[in-house]
């Protein structure tokens, strides 16, 4: 499990940092009238955010979470700044269950 938790880690980061870049370069598409930065970021975000929900399946799946609390993690990426709360909370969920184990 510990192996799944560090590209999920890291992965909730770059997702949240693309998404935040997505919603400025939205800001300078709709209010300044240039496109170009969301036709850069978005297909990037895209990408990764598709990487992201691999990653997070994969955890879910070794940690054996509930399939609503797999589907919130999963949905966690599309809302800017979540992905860190989230990473934050599974990240202490998982480490939690991880204690007992090597004690």
């Amino acid at each position: 499990m510990e192996s799944a938790l560090k590209p999920f880690r890291v992965l909730a980061y770059i997702v949240g940092c693309m998404l935040l870049a997505l919603v400025a370069a939205m800001v300078v598409k709709y209010g300044f009238g240039s496109a170009t930065l969301v036709a850069l970021v978005g297909p990037v975000h895209g990408f990764v955010y598709a990487v992201y929900l691999l990653a997070a399946l994969n955890l879910g799946l070794k940690a054996r979470w509930s399939w609503p609390y797999i589907l919130g993690v999963l949905l966690a990426g599309t809302v800017p700044f979540l992905s860190f709360v989230i990473e934050r909370k599974v990240t202490q969920r998982v480490r939690e269950r991880l204690t007992p184990a090597t004690a």
